[in-house]
């Protein structure tokens, strides 16, 4: 039988089994959907489908010249292999037959894949006082999700719905809300002007009535408000309406049997008729992943009969999309920077170490001594137990403010530099004497096997203390008043005068006549009292004064974790500066093609570089230059033959020309 033949009995099948059901009554054609377990359809996007086939159709020269390995010329056709001689031959078809099939291949752009495919419901399982609920679900590595519902409601189905509401509102309507409706207002102004009359005169006159006056009332009689109202309310009445109020949900629930779902719902449509079979393009958009290789969308449903469910639908195969990602490009080739590693090393530190006026000696209950000195004495231990570092010098330098004259504040700076070096190089010897103590025993056995103990010791270098004064801090003081906010800017300007004055000394006696002197001797003068350590080392081992080395380059390799992450904004901003082929990678999975290709051209052509410029052609709606890079790139490296099946650009141009029909045209 051929196929055209078999096609045309299957649908006459359809065309009378779909007679034979809507003949039946609701009762013999769910029977018959039970019977032949009939289900809905998920299929992939027939529009996008056309869409595809649309592209692949237009095709603006219908013969590409390319070039082989060896420069020769080779034609690309649109041609098929005809079955008699097995040569190639030119075709114009096409519109081909339309193949259901099972998958599909989908790009990942943005870091987003849009999963579109179809929810074909035939037309024999419909019915107008069915309601047919279907359950999409996603399955996404280990996880799995259940996505938007979709509803096909039968019209007869919804009046029942809408009347239910209706009824529901009528049952409501003759709840009473108002209390006072069950009050016999009437007795109630005979009693008050019969028994309260001063109380009935008020009201009367639309005069307030206090508290006072109203507990008044109610003393003189005995007689309270609840009471009166208790009294004339219609109890009979008042409890059936409790009672209907109570009854709430009961009556919900006879009355709307299939509440109207508004959440999670993809879709709720009503079906006037059944007249073919019904179709919903869904479209699900998700975002990408580590390890996202592919999606799984299977379909199950049911049928409800007002609120019973009347059938189950088994669960469709599942539709499978594989997710295309630039990913797999990346080149994870660890790159490293060029160092020159100089022998000497320093490094330099800054502290204020209070003093008493016109001395030296170092007083570590003053000020902020303590603090100062035991940050100091840190710092010089970390240097100490460093594996690779060693110390060699300490030069200690102190400054003064400017009060004084300039020479005596020279010296006193000298002085206090000495007694700072001399502090902390009793400091190192009594650190060095505390770890030597601390060090344990270590046996030793000679050549003739003699046993000996001997103390552990480590090798600590003579470090030399240098001091010095830099006298008055000027430069430090220039610095503290350009960065300070409550000085105004007359008094800034007035500063920079007085610092013309090359004599420290009159500069000065210059700046005590202003004004804003004693915020300066205050606040700021203090700031300039300090103690600049610098301490020079040198690595423990090195003999020359400098060697070349390399280091890995830290921030290229998170660029290569967000690519592979599929962060392409932030790959992006780590590799934008280096222009190398996962900087392409980037501006491709970005869609930023200009820049992609400015940088693929400038690359030697590797066969992955020669397919992202075919992806990048194909792009640019140039097929000529497009197909010579996929196949150039897929004579190279044969995997590429499959790798062009996943990306939509390079399917397209495999389907509109024929290629890689047999491994000859590679």
């Amino acid at each position: 039988m051929s196929r055209k033949h078999g096609i045309n009995i299957c649908l006459a099948s359809v065309a009378v089994t779909s007679a034979f059901l809507l003949s039946c009554g609701p009762g013999r054609k769910i029977e018959a959907v039970r019977r032949q377990e009939l289900s809905a359809v998920l299929a992939l996007s027939r529009n996008e489908i056309r869409e595809e086939r649309k592209v692949i159709a237009e095709t603006r020269r219908d013969t590409l010249t390319v070039h082989d390995f060896d420069g020769r010329k080779v034609l690309i056709m649109n041609a098929v292999r005809d079955e008699e001689t097995g040569e190639m031959v030119a075709t114009d078809v096409l519109n081909a037959a339309v193949v259901t099939a099972r998958f599909r291949n989908v790009a990942e752009r943005h870091g987003r894949i849009d999963l579109r495919f179809e929810v074909i419901v035939p037309a024999s399982m419909q019915d107008s006082k069915w309601q047919l609920r279907f359950y999409p679900d996603m399955f996404v590595l280990e996880d799995s999700l259940r996505l938007e519902s979709v509803l096909i409601t039968g019209d007869e189905y919804r009046r029942k719905q809408i009347r239910g509401y209706e009824l529901y509102k009528r049952y409501l309507s003759g709840i009473i809300t108002d209390s006072l409706a069950f009050l016999n207002m009437r007795n109630v102004e005979i009693f008050i002007q019969r028994n309260l009359p001063d109380l009935y005169r008020f009201k009367c006159d639309s005069t307030v009535v206090s508290e006072e006056e109203a507990a008044a009332f109610e003393s003189r009689w005995g007689l309270h408000e609840p009471e009166i109202i208790e009294h004339y309310t219609n109890r009979f009445a008042w409890r059936y309406n409790e009672r209907k109020k109570e009854r709430k949900g009961i009556m919900y629930a006879r009355y709307v049997k299939a509440p109207i779902v508004t959440e999670g719902i993809r879709l709720d449509t009503v079906l006037r008729n059944t007249d073919g079979d019904f179709v919903y393009h869904y479209t699900q958009t998700i975002k990408t992943r580590p390890r996202l290789r592919k999606v799984d969308i299977v379909l199950s449903g049911d049928i409800y009969e007002a609120d019973q469910r009347i059938y189950s639908m088994q669960r469709t195969p599942p539709l499978t999309f594989y997710i295309s990602s630039l990913s797999a490009f990346v080149d994870g080739t660890e790159r490293y920077l060029s160092r020159v590693v100089e022998r000497q090393v320093s490094a330099n530190t800054a502290c204020y170490v209070d003093f008493e006026t016109g001395k030296a000696d170092i007083k570590p209950e003053m000020g902020h001594n303590r603090t100062e000195l035991g940050r100091i004495r840190r710092n010089l231990c970390e240097l100490l137990d460093n594996r690779q570092l060693e110390m060699d010098s300490i030069v200690i330098a102190a400054s003064a403010s400017p009060e004084g004259a300039e020479k005596a504040n020279y010296a006193l700076s000298a002085k206090r530099a000495a007694s700072v070096a001399d502090y902390f190089g009793q400091y190192i010897r009594h650190y060095r004497d505390s770890v030597r103590r601390s060090e344990g025993l270590v046996m030793t056995v000679d050549d003739k096997g003699r046993e000996s103990l001997s103390r552990q010791q480590t090798a600590f270098p003579d470090i030399r203390f240098l001091s010095r004064s830099n006298g008055e801090n000027w430069d430090m003081l220039s610095l503290l008043i350009d960065q300070d906010t409550l000085l105004s800017p007359s008094d800034v300007r007035s500063y920079m005068r007085h610092l013309q004055e090359n004599d420290p000394d009159r500069r000065e006696a210059a700046l005590q006549a202003e004004p804003y002197y004693r915020y300066l001797r205050e606040k700021l003068y203090p700031r300039l009292r300090t103690v600049r350590f610098d301490f020079y080392l040198h690595r423990k081992g090195m003999v020359k004064d400098t060697v070349h080395t390399t280091v890995p380059d830290t921030v290229y390799m998170k660029g290569i974790a967000a690519l592979k992450d599929r962060d392409y904004r932030k790959a992006l901003d780590y590799l934008r500066d280096y222009k190398d082929f996962n900087t392409a990678i980037a501006y491709v999975s970005l869609d930023y093609n200009a820049s992609a290709m400015s940088i693929l051209q400038k690359l030697e052509r590797t066969p992955q570089v020669n397919y992202m410029l075919a992806l990048l052609y194909a792009r640019n709606n140039d097929d000529q230059n497009a197909v010579q890079c996929y196949l150039d790139a897929c004579r190279e490296d044969p995997s590429f033959v499959f790798r062009g099946n996943l990306d939509p650009e390079i399917y397209t141009l495999v389907q509109r020309y024929g290629l890689n029909r047999n491994e000859e045209e590679i």
